[in-house]
């Protein structure tokens, strides 16, 4: 028999981007052939797919990992990278997303509905691309950056239109096969239906689909039964069509009982898609009066059920009594719903510019480091993802980015003093103020920049240079680790 699964985990994990690449192109008589490092590849996306096709989160329950493409990396005579191959994954309709703490992220309906999980990351920018009149050869190459990595909830809240709700045993399942071709199990014991049932039923001109749940007790919004677990099924339901079982003689039970004990536990149930369920048409439908003691019991509890201003329908799943006039009911409520629903309108597209005034990052006291700041920002986050540390001139290409964005001058409002260790992302540094950036400088070879000297402070060659009233460009940041500046003077 398949296995019905509702809820699943997924570790959903993007392509990284490929890392750009540094080539010089060399060819006879050609000693000057110029930079020709192509790009690297975007990471390929995770992406979700509504798929009428399926019917269960089957698939994940047991292969709960999905991870896309990485980008390839740029290769010299500028060729580029090959982008990851996108990884999608099909799920049922009605699935809804959410991240770890509970927070929805998606709720895909409609066939062919599509999410992005885990967006790859970008691919690196080879040094024929990061060519300028300020560094006619670059000798590096930007790196491809990670791609996303998340943890997602997903929950299938089945698209019914009408949700049948009561005591185990009440007789749901075999509404279900009474008014539609499908089969569920039935028998003469409680929580006979362990999994969501769905049926198609035709009444007149209007076709809806019907979902039995499994049954309801006293305490469910405690742990008690399965129920409570399954109410999602329910969330999208245009009325909830209570089956009471008129024929019982627990103590205890009769119909008012039931359908009371019902309602509490439905109040109890918070909806995870924000839909209230007391906002929903209700339907009574009284059930096994084939049975002589039974059509006694509804006919005694009708007037005062009547009174709730819900619609009460005495019926015999076992001899259809009384079905034609419930099925009509419930497909008049289904077009009534479907009738109050706004019309889809066409997508448009908004745009939102930047202010003015949006530095695009922020700088913050370290409340970790004394006397240090963190610089926040989707580009510097970014910037330090894809610089190579161990390349100097890479490095001070970065400085030149951090200066043009007003990084420096930032940390000099904040008070920030020479030596301050300044946190990028996960980057730590010393701060080294130095002049503003715009200008080319003196570089000293390929790969290496003379603002990187000891301390991370302006070199011989960039002090000449200054002395001619040449303005030098950059922050003179260098990695905060004290073994790094002995390794560069070796």
């Amino acid at each position: 028999m398949a296995k019905f699964v509702d809820r699943v985990v997924v570790h959903a994990a993007a392509g990284n981007g490929g890392n750009g690449c540094a080539s010089v192109h060399r060819e006879k008589f050609k000693p000057l052939g110029g930079p020709d490092g192509g790009n690297g590849g975007r990471g390929g996306n995770v992406v979700l797919v509504v798929d009428p096709g399926v019917h269960t989160l089957l698939d994940f329950h047991y292969r709960p990992h999905a991870s896309a493409g990485s980008g390839r990396p740029g290769q010299g005579s500028e060729r580029d990278g090959a982008n990851g191959a996108d990884l999608e994954l099909r799920v049922p309709d009605g699935t809804a997303v959410f991240d770890t703490d509970g927070e929805l992220l998606a709720d895909l309906v409609g066939s062919g509905t599509r999410f992005v999980a885990a967006a790859g990351g970008r691919g690196g920018l080879g040094n024929k691309t990061l060519a300028s009149a300020a560094r006619k050869a670059p000798g590096f190459a930007l790196l491809g950056e990670p791609g996303e990595a998340h943890d997602l909830v997903l929950e299938l809240h089945s698209m019914a239109d009408v949700g049948l709700v009561g005591f185990p045993s009440a007789g749901k399942s075999s509404l279900v096969a009474a008014l539609s071709a499908a089969r569920p199990k039935i028998a003469d014991y409680p929580f006979t239906t362990l999994v969501p049932q769905l049926g198609v039923v035709t009444a007149g001109e209007e076709v809806f689909t019907v979902a039995d749940v499994p049954g309801l007790i006293p305490g469910a919004a405690e742990g008690r039964g399965l129920g409570l677990d399954f109410l999602r099924h329910v969330e999208r339901c245009a009325v909830l069509v209570h089956v009471v079982d008129c024929a019982t003689y627990e103590p205890g039970r009769d119909p008012i009982a039931d359908l009371d004990a019902i309602e509490a536990e439905l109040a109890h149930y918070t909806p995870a898609l924000g839909e209230d369920l007391a906002q929903r048409p209700r339907i009574i439908a009284l059930n096994k009066i084939d049975v002589p003691d039974a059509r006694d019991m509804a006919e005694m509890v009708t007037e005062e059920l009547s009174k709730r201003d819900w619609p009460v329908f005495p019926i015999s799943t076992a001899t259809r009594e009384g079905l034609r006039e419930l099925t009509f009911a419930m497909g008049s409520e289904v077009h009534r719903y479907r009738a109050a629903q706004p019309q889809a309108e066409p997508t448009r597209l908004v745009l939102r510019p930047t202010a003015v005034d949006d530095a695009g990052f922020t700088v913050t006291p370290d409340p970790e480091l004394d006397g240090g700041f963190m610089v926040s920002g989707e580009r510097p986050e970014r910037w330090i993802r894809q610089t190579a540390f161990d390349n100097d001139e890479a490095v001070g290409y970065l400085a030149d980015r951090l200066a043009r964005l007003g990084v420096e001058e930032a940390l000099a409002g904040m008070g920030a003093e020479p030596g301050a260790p300044v946190t990028i992302g996960d980057m730590t540094f010393d701060w080294e103020p130095s002049t503003e950036a715009g200008v080319a400088i003196v570089l000293s070879g390929r790969g290496s920049d003379p603002r990187l000297g000891r301390s991370g402070r302006i070199g011989a060659a960039a002090r000449k240079a200054a002395k001619q009233g040449r303005r030098q460009p950059g922050v003179g940041y260098h990695e905060f680790d004290a073994g790094q500046d002995e390794e560069r003077e070796s």
